[in-house]
């Protein structure tokens, strides 16, 4: 069986952002979490959907002609 949830630190490591920043992910609600004891953790398909939004809205700056160099 493979695994079904991330933890913060995984996440970070994924997406190649700081624990800290992963950690504002999900107390934010902009990556949906579910709080298991003390640790929080994130479906892989919760973590897909995340990526895959980022994409459709750089798509959408980048066609708009919104995004900067330095975003």
């Amino acid at each position: 069986m493979s695994a079904r949830f991330a933890s913060v630190a995984d996440v970070a490591e994924t997406l190649n952002i700081s624990s800290r920043q992963a950690y504002g992910l999900v107390t934010s609600g902009e990556l949906p979490a579910i709080k298991v004891g003390k640790s929080w953790r994130i479906e892989l398909t919760e973590l897909e959907n995340f990526i895959q939004r980022q994409y459709a809205d750089t798509r959408s700056r980048v066609e708009a002609g919104t995004l900067d160099a330095g975003d």
